[in-house]
């Protein structure tokens, strides 16, 4: 039998190994943001099944892959947005997303106004602190915190 010191940092030898596994996959979804997202083909790559992938994605990052990919893209429009006029056609291939309406309601969801309505505040420059500072979670992948207890008494 191992002892218990050894298997608690063969333990965490072992996390730091998935951790470091996910962030390849997070990397690899910064790169290749405009391409379809593949999750069996990441986590073929990651030499996990793509639920393992998921959990420990969300687990560390707090959003699932396709989720996590949404919010690059949107941030990538928003960014796009504040320096040029795009259409929302134009803008769904250079962020490449599937269709002009998912772009639409993923930016609305996220940013709390359409793209027109972000381009329009940023050219006046009233729209707001940039993605980066305030994410909201996409409410598709929402991880929702447990509710606060009160202190036990001493």
């Amino acid at each position: 039998m191992c002892h218990p010191g050894r298997r608690q940092a063969l333990i965490a030898a072992q996390q730091l190994l998935d951790l470091a596994q996910v962030r390849r996959v997070r990397d690899r979804i910064d790169r290749d943001v405009t391409r379809p997202l593949d999750v069996e083909a990441l986590a073929r790559e990651a030499g996990m099944p793509s639920g393992q992938l998921g959990r420990r994605f969300c687990a560390a990052y707090g959003l699932s892959p396709y989720a996590y990919l949404t919010v690059r893209r949107v941030e990538r429009a928003m960014e796009m947005l504040r320096h040029g006029d795009h259409s929302p056609a134009g803008l769904r291939l250079a962020v490449g997303c599937p269709s002009t309406a998912v772009l639409v309601a993923r930016f609305t969801e996220l940013v709390g106004m359409p793209p027109e309505v972000y381009r329009r505040r940023a050219a006046a420059g009233s729209a707001g602190l940039p993605w980066c500072v305030t994410p909201p979670v996409p409410s598709s992948s929402r991880v929702e915190e447990a509710p606060a207890t009160a202190p036990r008494p001493a």
